[in-house]
């Protein structure tokens, strides 16, 4: 056995894209083509960065911005090229026109080392603007691909090249940070290798798990919107639903379609699920009825299949680049020991499944077993699931129906684990507080941070060298994952260093970082249709 810092993916359908090894730059360069009038998560148009911000911030490509990048040192850089374009897409017995990255699905999987420096160029062959965010990275602020507020957006046919440094290893993604784009296909792994991985094992497995409405019988991810924002109705569940018992006894159990009564709309069936309910969730489990989930980009109607021999330790790598929906997530006859969320290093954990929120990450380790078995995933409360395969060896497939018993044991969430040692922050009292209080309900549809939704004016100030706690209180009956961009946070009581946690309807979870990237940060909820509704909003650093 062998500790990998560079391994093949196998047997997961991602290619990995070719990158050269160039001599050190410095600093982010734009290409021509970029338009600082795009909407991010919003679809109204707003002012770019040069149209009277607030003064007395830290602008995203000032002097405070560079000076942070220089500290982060000059490794070898990587190269990469990705295009944002239309394509069809075979989903595993469906094919549909859609967005993606060089027409795959997911798109080619990114791997660096930390200490490397990225140069990607992005080319823009969608009908409207886009960027590029970097989920998970502590990128200098002009590249975090935010449009209106860190960088103008990337207008069709034009490109952009960012670049800079990656100082922390970890299991990352990228996708747009422009209006409902992520509801697409458009979304890629990235993986930080650590030069000095401290795990051992003989296979690694990328997988990616997305919920699907895109080019389905006419609906697009705009239309379900504009339905959302007709109203929910959130009365008793309908009869005639067709909810799976097991799920339903253990907190998962189907919704039923909002059809009665609901008008359906001239670009698609309705997609607007009411009776959605999860005790994970706290309740309510989403709004939107997703007709699709998908395993890198297959349904489960044929399956990615993961191939590996009896007895290989292999590593697992979860991303849930979903716009609305949480997975519960177990490997048939497997139990899993947990390793990193959201790219840091846990207290090794066991469990059965997984619950992981949109955005979130989770790492794991599992030992093979002879024969084959299902890798599934419910999408929570919503009474939908997916699959993917592991086969050791001959044997029949299991079909789509089948839970593994797993799946209602040791459930993994983020309040059971605790930070290794190496990633824990010094005790520390918070120099200052910063409150958000989430508001909203779902018959308006009128998602918001402190009652006030999201204008690109808003911030919330912070110094440079501040220790800062965030109190997120949630005082909606829904459940949102929460997503700091820039900086990762300490959740309470020892847990682990996240960029992205779930927040509980009627909650209250603090969490602390450190104030040590300077610029212009969102903060928001990583539900795409809630933030692209009002649930954002900025953290700006003060200049001295």
């Amino acid at each position: 056995m062998r500790t990998h810092s560079r391994r093949t993916l196998l047997g997961a359908g991602i290619a990995a894209a070719g990158s050269g090894l160039l001599s050190a730059c410095a600093g982010g360069q734009a290409a021509s083509g970029t338009d600082g009038m795009n909407g991010m998560y919003g679809t109204a148009a707003f002012s770019g960065p040069d149209r009277h911000p607030p003064s007395g911030y830290v602008s995203p490509d000032g002097p405070e911005v560079a000076e942070a990048e220089r500290r982060r040192g000059a490794g070898p850089v990587r190269r990469f090229a990705l295009t944002a374009t239309q394509s069809r897409i075979d989903l595993g017995g469906r094919t549909v026109r859609t967005w993606t990255f060089g027409d795959e699905l997911p798109g080619k999987v990114m791997r660096v080392d930390a200490g490397d420096r990225i140069a990607l160029t992005l080319t823009n062959r969608l009908p409207q603007n886009t960027t590029l965010h970097w989920h998970g990275l502590t990128v200098r602020n002009d590249m975090d691909g935010v449009p209106g507020v860190t960088q103008r957006s990337v207008r069709p046919g034009a490109s952009f090249d960012y670049r800079f440094a990656v100082t922390t290893p970890g299991t990352h993604w990228v996708h747009p940070h422009s209006g409902l784009q992520l509801d697409r296909g458009l979304y890629a792994p990235l993986i930080v290798d650590d030069p000095r991985e401290p795990l051992s094992y003989d296979k690694e497995w990328i997988v990616l798990l997305d919920d699907w409405v895109d080019g389905v019988d006419g609906s697009t991810p705009e239309s379900v919107l504009r339905q959302l924002h007709g109203g929910v109705d959130r009365g008793p569940m309908a009869h005639g639903e067709t909810e799976m018992a097991h799920d339903h006894a253990k907190g998962g159990g189907r919704g039923t379609r909002a059809r009665d009564g609901a008008a359906v709309p001239a670009d698609g069936p309705s997609r607007l699920l009411k009776g959605a309910r999860s005790r994970l969730l706290g309740h309510d489990a989403g709004d939107v009825d997703h007709p699709y989930h998908l395993v890198n980009g297959r349904t489960a109607r044929d399956p990615r299949t993961f191939h590996a021999k009896p007895g290989d330790r292999v590593r697992i790598r979860f991303i849930n680049a979903g716009s609305e929906t949480a997975y519960r997530v177990a490997l048939g006859d497997h139990p899993m020991t947990v390793t990193h969320t959201d790219g840091f290093p846990v207290e090794h954990a066991e469990a059965d499944a997984l619950l992981i929120g949109m955005a979130e990450r989770y790492d794991v380790m599992v030992t093979a077993k002879d024969g084959v078995f299902p890798l599934t995933v419910l999408a929570e409360g919503k009474g939908r699931a997916t699959m993917g395969l592991l086969r050791t060896g001959s044997g029949e497939a299991p079909g789509p129906s089948v839970r593994p018993r797993n799946l209602y044991g040791r459930i993994m969430t983020v309040d059971r684990l605790r930070a290794a040692e190496s990633v824990r922050s010094a005790p520390r009292r918070p120099d200052r507080t910063l409150e958000m209080t989430l508001t909203g309900t779902m018959e308006k549809y009128d998602w918001a941070i402190n009652g006030s939704p999201y204008t690109p004016d808003q911030r919330y100030p912070v110094e440079a060298g501040e220790r800062v706690r965030i109190i997120f209180r949630n005082h909606t009956r829904m459940w949102h994952p929460m997503h700091l961009h820039g900086h990762t946070f300490d959740m309470p009581h020892g847990g682990p260093r996240k960029d992205t946690t779930i927040l509980l309807p009627g909650r209250r979870v603090d969490v602390d970082f450190h104030a040590d990237n300077p610029g212009l940060w969102m903060v928001h909820c990583h539900n795409i249709y809630h933030s692209e509704s009002g649930m954002m909003t900025i953290i700006g650093y003060r200049k001295k």
